[in-house]
C-alpha cells in the first residue's frame, strides 16, 4: 500500500475532527470531534449532552419563555377554566397581532443594542393619517394605507439619520419623536379627538374580526397549517442538501422529520382549537407571514448578517467593510414601517383613529414583548420569533387577569416582573457564555 493511500485513509477516519492545542510542542496533535457530529453519532444521548452543554454555557434560546408561558397558562386555567377555551385563545391570537407588529420592528433596533421610543406615537400617527386621507379627503383606502406606511418608514429613516449621521443618541432622538409625532397626531385629530373609519374600508375590513379566514374557518385554518408544515419541510431538506454539498455538519433526516412532525401536531391542534371559535383572523395570518419573511431576511440574507454584525461589534463591522450608518438608518426605517403597520392593525380593531391610538402602555408592551421573547437588550442576539413568544406571554397575562376581574394595576406589576425576569435571565446568560468562552 502506498503512502498516499495511507494518508487518505487516515484523513477519512478523522473527518469532522480537528487538532487540539497542547502545551508540549513535540507532542502529536490530539484530534477533537466537532460536537455537532458527535450529536449525530450518539443519537439521543448525544442530543441530551448537547442540550446540557448549551444550558450550562448560557445558550438558553427560547426555553425560559416557553416554560414561563406554560406556567402562566397553567395558573390561569386553574383559576378559571375558561382560560384555555377556544373562544379565549382565539381572542388572544387576534389581539396580540397589533402590538406584535411594533415588536417585530423593535427587534431590529434591539439587535443593534439601541432603542426606539417613538413606535407608539408613529403607529398612532399612521392610523390618524389613514383616517384623514380616507374620511376627510375621500382617498382610496389602499392608497391611503400605502401613504401611511411610507410615512412611518420616512419618520424612522429621519430619526435613524440623526442617530447615524449627526451622532444624537437614539434614546434622545426617539424620545423627541415620541413627543413630536404624538403632538402631530393630536393636531390632525382636532377637537373631536376621534375619526371614525367606515368598517367596509379595505384595510379596516381586512384587519377586522369578521375576515376572510374567519368566514372560511375550517378551510383557511387547516390550509395555513398544512402550508406552514410543507414549507418548513422543504426548507429543512434544502438546508440539509446545501450543507452536505459544502461538506459541513448537517441535520440528519430523522431529526428533521421529528421537528417537522412536532410542528405539524402543534399547527393542526392550533387550527382545530381556533376553528372551534371564530377561526383564524386575517390579522394573525398577516402577522405570522411577516414573522416568516423577516426571519428569512435576518437569517438568510447579507443584510441580516450585517445587522447582527453591527450589533455584535461596531468597530469589527467597520473593519469588515460594512456601512454602519446605512445599517442604522435602514433599521430605524424598518422599525418605523412596522410601527405604521401596527397602527393600521389598531385601526382595524376599533374602526377608528383616536387620541389613545398608540398611547398608554403600547410602547412599553412592544418593548417588553421583544425582550421577554428572548431578544437581548445588549444587541447582537435575538430572533423575530421573540415578538410572537413575548406577545403570547403579555396577551395571556392581560386576558387571564381580565377573566379574573383583576385591576389593571395588577397587570402592570406582573408584566413588569416578567420583563425584569427576562432581562435578568439575559444578563446571567451572557455572563455564562463569557465564562464558557463563547461571549
Amino acid at each position: 500500500m502506498s503512502d498516499t493511500s495511507k494518508v487518505s485513509k487516515a484523513d477519512a477516519g478523522t473527518k469532522g475532527q480537528q487538532a487540539a492545542p497542547t502545551d508540549d510542542p513535540t507532542a502529536a496533535p490530539v484530534a477533537t470531534v466537532d460536537p455537532r457530529l458527535l450529536v449525530r453519532e450518539e443519537g439521543l444521548k448525544g442530543y441530551w449532552t448537547e442540550f446540557t452543554r448549551k444550558v450550562k454555557g448560557g445558550e438558553l434560546g427560547s426555553l425560559p419563555v416557553v416554560i414561563g408561558l406554560i406556567v402562566i397558562w397553567t395558573i390561569f386555567q386553574l383559576q378559571n377554566d375558561r382560560f384555555l377555551s377556544a373562544d379565549n385563545l382565539s381572542n388572544i391570537s387576534y389581539y396580540l397581532s397589533a402590538t406584535g407588529m411594533l415588536a417585530i420592528g423593535l427587534v431590529f433596533v434591539l439587535l443593534l443594542g439601541e432603542i426606539d421610543l417613538s413606535v407608539g406615537s408613529v403607529s398612532g400617527l399612521a392610523s390618524t393619517l389613514f383616517a384623514v386621507y380616507v374620511v376627510n379627503h375621500g382617498m382610496n383606502a389602499w392608497l391611503a394605507l400605502l401613504l401611511a406606511v411610507l410615512t412611518g418608514i420616512a419618520v424612522g429613516a429621519l430619526q435613524g439619520w440623526f442617530f447615524a449621521k449627526i451622532g444624537v443618541p437614539a434614546f434622545v432622538v426617539t424620545l423627541a419623536g415620541f413627543l413630536g409625532w404624538n403632538g402631530l397626531m393630536l393636531w390632525l385629530l382636532g377637537s373631536s379627538g376621534t375619526i371614525n373609519i367606515p368598517s367596509d374600508s379595505g384595510p379596516v375590513h381586512l384587519l377586522g374580526q369578521n375576515s376572510f379566514f374567519m368566514d372560511q374557518a375550517i378551510i383557511g385554518a387547516y390550509l395555513l397549517a398544512g402550508l406552514g408544515v410543507v414549507l418548513t419541510l422543504v426548507g429543512n431538506f434544502g438546508e440539509q442538501r446545501r450543507r452536505k454539498a459544502a461538506g459541513v455538519p448537517f441535520r440528519p433526516t430523522g431529526e428533521i422529520l421529528v421537528r417537522v412532525g412536532a410542528l405539524a401536531v402543534a399547527s393542526f391542534v392550533t387550527a382545530a382549537v381556533l376553528n372551534d371559535a371564530a377561526g383564524v383572523s386575517n390579522a394573525l395570518v398577516i402577522f405570522l407571514a411577516a414573522l416568516v419573511i423577516v426571519d428569512f431576511v435576518l437569517r438568510r440574507t447579507t443584510y441580516g448578517r450585517k445587522v447582527f454584525a453591527v450589533g455584535g461589534g461596531i468597530e469589527a463591522a467597520r473593519r469588515a467593510g460594512i456601512s454602519v450608518p446605512m445599517i442604522r438608518i435602514t433599521v430605524f426605517a424598518i422599525s418605523g414601517g412596522f410601527a405604521a403597520i401596527g397602527g393600521m392593525f389598531f385601526a382595524g380593531q376599533t374602526a377608528s383613529a383616536t387620541l389613545s391610538a398608540g398611547g398608554g402602555n403600547t410602547l412599553m408592551l412592544a418593548i417588553a414583548a421583544a425582550v421577554i421573547g428572548g431578544t437581548s437588550l445588549f444587541g447582537g442576539r435575538g430572533s423575530v420569533w421573540s415578538a410572537l413568544l413575548g406577545m403570547l406571554v403579555i396577551q395571556s397575562i392581560q386576558t387571564g387577569l381580565d377573566l379574573l376581574n383583576m385591576n389593571q394595576s395588577i397587570q402592570y406589576m406582573i408584566t413588569g416582573g416578567v420583563l425584569l425576569g427576562a432581562v435578568v435571565i439575559d444578563s446571567v446568560s451572557r455572563k455564562s457564555q463569557k465564562a464558557a468562552g463563547r461571549g
